[in-house]
């Protein structure tokens, strides 16, 4: 495929050098990050300067400085100006940190996005926020030490978020009210840039999973709650307050049971593991989740009506979506995720039954990056609001 040509940035004569140097590296994250077409993080030198507009001699002698500060690697191939360029390993870490209800998870990683290490572990349903953070600063600090200093962290929370706070006691009750950047960059002393799970997984996806390829995509997350993230023109939307996408709290039956929310029949009450695990209740002698996921396999008739009820319930709300965003694509992740084909063929038979003819058929697949999308969300929001700086040599 072509690369895309970007327009050169204006600037006075002082400042073009730089001004250049900065070009061809946003170009080359941007590829490494999955924001360009073929996003193999490579570019030959001759394909940098079509990118960039910039003249070829420009572009060699850019690539130059840059490898001697260290923010590129260059290797040999045919002629000079075909020498592939790339973004260098070691121009900085990043960090990413993902909070669930009963979990949190944290990776290192470099300005491609590619993560270096990662560990995830149970916390108790509840948590206090500090005892959260406490937990995520020792996971860093051990990973830390094995690769090096972390120049931003992303972290993502399962609520929505607004001004880097959670507004809602219901929805993650021990972080209500709390400053969530503020309280993070007090336990890590890093830069600290906060986003709502499901956006980091819509991220994640739309660069490097199933979405990649897609200008408009949603990413809907079935855990102990249900969000949404919307990508829209290859952009995430929040919508103005930093809401959007919270489709767990669509009225499904206004007499349905109680949400945790205060509102009835919410999506969230039927398609949450919560809820399959409620069914499945007295059923199976084991009822967590994966043994519930084993049984409906191995042909348990009650086991396969609680993922066929929760996935009919999700595509009634997914028939929303669609009608009202039109995406190219719906990917299904979280932990409800790993039941696969069990849950999303009735999902696509509920979102036939419920969305118009001419978005009835719009795909709904399984996420290709599975429990880890929000954390690789959360380690690329990082990496793009990480600044490189060119060391003049």
């Amino acid at each position: 495929m072509p690369r895309r040509r970007t327009d050169p940035a204006p600037g006075s004569t002082s400042s073009l050098r730089t001004a250049n140097q900065q070009r061809v590296l946003d170009v080359l994250r941007g590829s490494a990050i999955g924001e360009l077409d073929d996003g193999d993080g490579e570019f030959t030198q001759a394909e940098l300067a079509r990118v960039t507009g910039l003249a070829p001699a420009t572009v060699s002698n850019i690539v130059r400085e840059l490898a001697a500060s260290g923010l590129v690697e260059t290797e040999a191939g045919s002629g000079r100006r075909g020498s592939s360029v790339r973004l260098a390993r070691g121009a900085g870490l990043v960090a990413g940190v993902d909070f669930g209800h009963s979990h949190v998870a944290v990776a290192v990683g470099d300005l491609t996005g590619r993560l270096l290490a990662e560990e995830r572990v149970r916390l108790e349903a509840g948590h206090h926020h500090t005892e959260a953070l406490g937990m995520a600063g020792t996971m860093l600090d051990a990973m830390v030490a094995d690769h090096g200093r972390v120049r931003h962290i992303g972290m993502g929370l399962p609520a929505p978020v607004t001004n880097d706070v959670i507004r809602s006691s219901a929805i993650f009750p021990g972080w209500e009210g709390v400053d969530s950047r503020a309280a993070a960059e007090k336990e890590f002393g890093i830069p600290v840039h906060v986003e709502n799970d499901a956006n980091l997984g819509a991220l994640a996806e739309h660069r490097q999973g199933v979405g990649r390829g897609h200008d408009s995509s949603v990413f809907v997350k079935i855990s102990s709650g249900v969000g949404a993230g919307i990508i829209i023109n290859n952009q995430l939307f929040h919508g103005s307050g930093g809401s959007a996408g919270e489709i767990g709290h669509l009225t499904v039956d206004e007499q349905g049971p109680l949400c945790r929310c205060g509102s009835r029949g919410c999506l969230e009450a039927y398609t949450s593991v919560e809820n399959v695990l409620s069914m499945m209740s007295g059923h199976l002698p084991d009822t967590d989740l994966d043994a519930i996921v084993a049984a409906a396999r191995g042909g348990n008739v009650s086991a396969q009506r609680a993922f066929e009820d929760a996935g009919l319930h999700l595509g009634w709300g997914l028939a929303n979506i669609v009608n009202l965003l039109n995406p190219s694509l719906v990917v299904v992740g979280g932990d409800m995720a790993r039941a696969g084909e069990l849950l999303l063929e009735s999902a696509r038979i509920g979102l036939r039954r419920h969305a118009l003819d001419s978005v009835a058929l719009t795909p709904v697949l399984a996420s290709e990056l599975g429990e880890r999308a929000s954390l690789v969300g959360a380690v690329l929001l990082a990496a793009e609001r990480t600044e490189l700086v060119v060391e003049h040599v």
